[in-house]
This record gives C-alpha cells, structure tokens and sequence, in this order.
C-alpha cells in the first residue's frame, strides 16, 4: 500500500502540473488489471483469467473497445512475417524465421470469453488486435469491468518474447497478456503489431503467475509473497510448500505494462542503490567465468546509472529495478530490462545505460512509439552516451559525434524520411534506425547548441516534473524547453522533425574593407539556425561571434568574450559582418568550431 500512495501521490501532482501546463484539459485513461495465469513449462502454453476496470476519462461516448494480442505475430503470413520478408534490409533476428515455425513452435493469444459488467460480448480477432463491440457505451467518467479468460502458446524466440532464447533462458514474457489499447485525444491506438513498439494505459497490476516451483521470476511489480517463493526474495525463513508448482504474486502500481522472466538457473544478486531503488540481477548460474565475472561488475556500475539519470532528469519513483538476463538483445520494460548477457564487459554497461534510460524515455515519459519513436529512442540514446561515458570514465568533448555521422550519411544516401513518419512505415529498417536513434539524438545535442546547455539540462528537468506518468507529444517537450529559455523554438520542432530540409551553411567570402574586413556567410540549406562562429587571427587569438536567428525572438546564453550580432531573417540567404581587423591578420574563419550543428557539408564551414 506505501508503493501505491507514493505513485498515486507523485502522479496526482504531475497531473495537475500538466492540466496547468498546457492550454488544454489533458486527460488519460486508466486501468486496473486483475490477472491470474497458470503456465506449463513443459508445453509453454498458459491460461489465465483476467479482470480489467476500465475507468473513461475522456470527454467521449465509447462504442467499442480493442485489445493487442502481440503474441498472434508469431505466426507465418502475420503482419509482422511478411513485412520482415518483404522489407529491403530485413531484420537479422527476424529475417524469414516466422514463415518456418513448427505449430508448437508459433505464438498464439486465444480470447475465450470476455463479458461487460457481467454481459457476454461479441468480439473478433483480425491478427495482433481484438475488436469489441461493447453491449453498452462506456459514458465519460464511467467505470466498466471487463472479464475474460485466455490462453496462450509462448513463441520460439525471435522478437523480444519467447522460449528458450540463444542463451538459453527459459521464458522472456514480454508483450505476452491481452493488452488493453490506449485511446487519447487522437483517438484509438490499435496499431497492428509489425515490428515497432508500444503505447498503453496507465494503470495497476495485480498479476498471479503460477508455474514450476524451480523456477525463478523477476520482473514489473512487487513481490507480495517473498517468504513463499523463496529464491533470495525471502527476508525470513521459507514457509513449507507441497506440490510441483509455485504462485508468484507481484502488484505494480501505475504502470503501463507488465514483463517476466523466468528460468531455473537464474542466479540472484541484489544492491541497494543509496537514496533509491533496490536492484535485482538474475542471470545464468552456468555462465563462461568471464561472463559471470562482467555480471558482478556490471552491478556497482547499474547503482551510478541509476543514480545519474535520477541526477539529471528526475528521481526513480519506484522501489526496486531488475536487470535480466533474457530477450534477443536489449529491451525496456516496466521496472526491468531484459538483456542478453554474453558480452564485453563495456558493451554489458552499455546495453544496461541505454535500456536503463528508457524508464524514463517512454516508460515514465511515456510518448506513443509508433508516432513519435524518436522521442523514446533518441532522447534515451542521447543521456545514455553521457552517462555511461561518465560511469565508465570516458572522456568525450562531442560523445554524440557518431550519431551526427550517422545522420548526415543518411541523408546523402537519399534515403531520409522525416522522422514524423510512423514507425512501421519506414521504406528501409537502416532509415528508422537512423531517424529514431542517430536523428532523435541529434536533435536533444543539437538543441543544446540552439538554447545554450545549461538550458538544456533544465528542460529535460522541466519536461520529467511536468509528464512524467502522463503521455506528453513532441509540442510538449519543444514547450518547456521554450519556457526554459525563453525562446521561440517551434521552428525547430518542425523542420527537424517533419521534414527532411537539412542545415548547410558555409563561409561565402572574407574580402578586405579598408582596414576592416567584411565576412559574408551563406545559408544553402533550407533549414534555419543561430550561427556560431570564431575568426582566428595569425597571432593565436580567437574573436567569437554569435549570429542570433530572428524567428528565436531572443539568443542563448554566451561566453563573456562572443560578440552578439544582429539577427539573421531566415528569407535572406547571406548575412554579412564587417570587424574591425584587416584581412591580412585573419588566419581563418570558421563556422560552428564546437561541431555542435549538423551541417551536412564542413567543407565549406571554414575559409
């Protein structure tokens, strides 16, 4: 009950900060899920029950209703089987695998009754989604309870949940419930599960699992029973049990998903991170030495993540974290990440950094990933690299640098989208990689430059107070940092993110004005920017220079030394400057020195 206030507490003032912040009454549904599963080791199928009060919070009269049922991918000619066989560059883990499954090797999510407040409904599956037709409108402001039974077969394997992964963990339960769909100001989001990610409803979990007494579970919520299940939860002697199987009983307090992961041979260490969470770490008891040895090691480094992220974006609500080893790669979840643990020791931090940043970049933060994936990845892709350059004690003037590189090499392939593009419809894997992770960085680095660095820190600040446990847009991040710093920056938001205009500006001439010298700057791309630029003189000495844009309506912070030009109308291709020193004593002059702007041509940033 203490986990449940403190949320319930934290999310009631987060709520009012936002109705306040914006301009619109903000609203968000709510869900309760009561569930109760029972899963069989030997066959990997399950069965379960599940009841959901589904509390309207909209301003609409509900007609109907849709649940994910992610696990129906797995299965051939799925959505997701022939998007990964017909897609250009196919995902590697994905490739062909699904056509060829055996049937006991297939996922299956089958919806066997399911009543509205007692009422038996009609529904229908059309692959990953269940429509429902409701017996009933759901009125705004109003309560409905949903039963249902289900059962379901665990996948080989392939995409994030499954059976016996490469490293042979038993069970990876991601994505494995009937999944309430969200439905917000835009409407209902029941995306078809292809290959992308997620959104959902803010809610509780109260969530049973009963399986095999030799194995071990760990994942979203906290564990009611401790002294029953054992395992290292215990914090007093075990009570006896007979029989062949065990119930875990975990309750997640406002959440908007619920994973697990089990298997016999987990190991269990626990850390207490000061001033925070505890952390869990279940991994393989018959790892390689070496990979044991990295799991130890890679724990005091999870407790300074945890600590900086919590430093510079806003404090761990929860109470506890697990690190498991599990999955086909690395991936967020709610209290936990599943991870693959035979790797180097940097990359085991690095994997931890950046699915440890996600619990606040999509999961406390939690924007839609199908519409808005550069906000989940990107900005988790940007404050993991500082932070994992810190805990490991890297240092990097430009740690984001690869990400520039990688942006820019996309857009001379000619195979850029904007990154409003929908998740699922990029034409190339390679180009929603490059726009959700290397672009989405970009832009939060980027904005630093723009809005000084200082204020940068402060927006991210601003943005966890003001959306965490809420499901914030693009306008919403770019507003707080406009009420950071002051200015005017929706010029910004767009042209990065709904277009592909590119920035390039370059040092057109320096030519002699008497004993002054008059410099002309161009601007070749259609994308606008503030310009930074210093002038070298032969003796050594740097005079700096700040072109504020006029759509800003205002000019970040600077260095005492950098002289603040007038402004640069973005309509005007050159802007020109004359200094008081003659062309003879100039050894160069070079725009933006820091690297910190994505121009897509340095060549022409220096003459």
């Amino acid at each position: 009950m203490k986990h449940l206030l403190t949320l319930l507490t934290i999310f009631a003032l987060s709520f009012n900060s936002a109705f306040a912040f914006n301009n619109t009454s903000y609203w968000q549904q709510h869900v309760d899920y009561t569930m109760d599963v029972n899963v069989d080791v030997e066959t990997f199928t399950y069965q379960g029950t599940q009841s959901l009060v589904y509390t309207n919070n909209s301003p609409d009269v509900l007609q109907k209703v849709f649940y994910h049922l992610y696990f129906n991918a797995f299965q051939p000619e799925s959505e997701m089987d022939v998007r990964s066989r017909t897609i250009l560059d196919p995902s590697y883990k994905i490739g062909d695998r699904i056509q060829h499954l055996a049937p006991e090797d297939i996922g299956f999510l089958n919806v066997n009754s399911l009543s509205q407040n007692g009422v038996a409904l009609n529904f229908e599956v059309v692959g990953t989604v269940l429509e429902v037709a409701l017996n009933k409108p759901i009125q705004p402001g109003e309560k409905v309870l949903f039963e249902m039974t289900f059962d379901g077969q665990i996948p080989e394997q392939i995409r994030r949940s499954g059976k016996n992964n490469k490293e042979g963990v038993a069970l990876s339960m991601a994505q494995w419930y009937p999944k309430m769909a969200e439905y917000d100001f835009e409407g209902w989001h029941a995306d078809p599960y292809i290959a992308r990610e997620f959104h959902g409803v803010w809610g509780d979990f109260d969530v049973k699992l009963t399986l095999d007494k030799n194995y071990m579970v760990g994942g979203t919520g906290y564990l009611q029973n401790p002294d029953e299940v054992g395992h290292g939860y215990e914090t007093k002697p075990l009570k006896k049990h007979k029989g062949k199987t065990l119930t875990w009983h975990f309750k997640a307090p406002n959440v908007h998903d619920f994973t697990w992961a089990a298997d016999p041979n987990f190991v269990h260490d626990k850390m207490q991170v000061p001033n925070g969470p505890m952390l869990h770490f279940l991994y393989k008891n018959d790892l390689e030495e070496k990979y044991a040895k990295r799991w130890k090691d890679l724990q005091p480094k999870t407790v300074a993540l945890m600590a900086f992220f919590s430093e510079h974006i806003g404090k761990y609500p929860y109470e506890q974290y697990s690190v498991i080893q599990a999955g086909d790669g690395g991936m967020e979840y709610g209290m936990c990440t599943l991870i693959t643990g035979h790797r180097t020791f940097k990359s085991l931090v690095s994997v931890t950094s950046h699915e440890m940043a996600h619990t606040w970049f999509q999961f406390l933060l939690a924007t839609n990933e199908a519409r808005h994936e550069w906000m989940d990845e990107g900005f988790t892709d940007y404050i993991c690299t500082i932070a994992e350059n810190e805990v490991l004690g890297i240092e990097d003037n430009h740690p984001l640098e690869g990400s520039y590189k990688r942006y820019i090499k996309e857009v001379l392939s000619g195979d850029e989208q904007p990154m409003s593009t929908h998740a699922d419809r990029y034409k190339l894997n390679k180009s929603y990689s490059t726009s959700s992770y290397r672009k989405g960085a970009v832009f939060l680095a980027q904005l630093g430059y723009v809005i000084g660095e200082d204020n940068l820190k402060e927006t991210l600040k601003l943005y966890f107070k003001t959306w965490a446990f809420k499901h914030p847009t693009p306008n919403d991040f770019i507003r707080c940092a406009e009420k950071v710093s002051g200015l005017e920056l929706d010029w910004y938001l767009i042209d990065w993110t709904q277009t592909t205009n590119t920035i390039d500006y370059g040092v057109k001439s320096v030519t002699s004005s008497d004993e002054n010298t008059l410099i002309t700057i161009e601007r070749i791309g259609l994308m606008p920017m503030p310009i930074d630029f210093v002038v070298e003189l032969v003796d050594g000495t740097q005079q700096h220079f700040n072109i504020p844009l006029r759509i800003m309506r205002g000019e970040k912070p600077v260095a005492k030394d950098t002289v603040i030009l007038e402004d640069w109308a973005w309509a005007h291709p050159t802007y020109e400057v004359v200094i008081n020193v003659p062309k003879s004593n100039i050894k160069s002059v070079v725009i933006d020195p820091e690297n910190k702007m994505a121009d897509i041509n340095k060549y022409n940033n220096k003459n």
